[in-house]
């Protein structure tokens, strides 16, 4: 039996091919193991509308490209506490 690791953060893209970011979210929180699981979405997505439907499909914090690895760290430290 194979092993699934612990995952402790997902980071997604709002653009991706087959599955976009929103879908993937929706997926993974409707897994009782990964609903409370931290979820940073990354993308060149950054209206307030956009913003709003993340949050709403699970999203726990929201970067908008370009970034910095600052912005990164902070948004990490942010949802890891």
């Amino acid at each position: 039996m194979e092993r699934t690791p612990d995952i402790n953060v997902l980071i997604t893209d709002w653009n991706m091919p087959e599955m976009n970011g929103l879908d993937l979210v929706r997926k993974v929180r409707a897994e009782k193991k990964y609903e409370s699981m931290p979820i940073i979405m990354v993308t060149t997505e950054g209206g307030k509308a956009e913003v709003i439907t993340a949050l709403k499909a699970g999203v726990n914090n929201y970067i908008v490209k370009p970034f910095t690895p600052q912005v990164l760290k902070e948004k990490l430290e942010d949802v890891l506490g």
